[in-house]
């Protein structure tokens, strides 16, 4: 019975400490939401202003996101993002950069 009652201790991927944590969630949502637009923007060379931006936002947040990360699940899913915004973010400064065609 007492072995029932103790907790997992196997190491896992997605382990979590089962606690609330808005502000680290929070900065993962944000963090893939502008990854995922940085990546797919940067497709289309018409859109480097918004790659080039949403990819420099996603590197910035992703960044802080990884300092406050408290859980393996948060650090992984968080770089998913990260890596996701920094390749957007390259396509969009080689299509043009961040005031490409802007100023000047």
């Amino acid at each position: 019975m007492a072995q029932a009652m103790q907790p997992n201790s196997t190491g896992s991927l997605f382990a979590t400490d089962h606690r609330p944590h808005p502000l680290q969630d929070a900065l993962l949502w944000v963090t893939a939401v502008l990854g995922v637009l940085a990546f797919i923007s940067g497709m289309f060379h018409n859109l480097h202003l918004l790659s080039s931006w949403a990819g420099l936002i996603g590197i910035l947040t992703g960044l802080y996101s990884q300092f406050v990360s408290v859980t393996t699940h948060e650090r992984f899913a968080t770089l998913m993002g990260l890596g996701s915004a920094a390749v957007g973010f390259y396509l969009g400064m080689a299509h043009g950069g961040l005031f490409g065609g802007v100023i000047g």
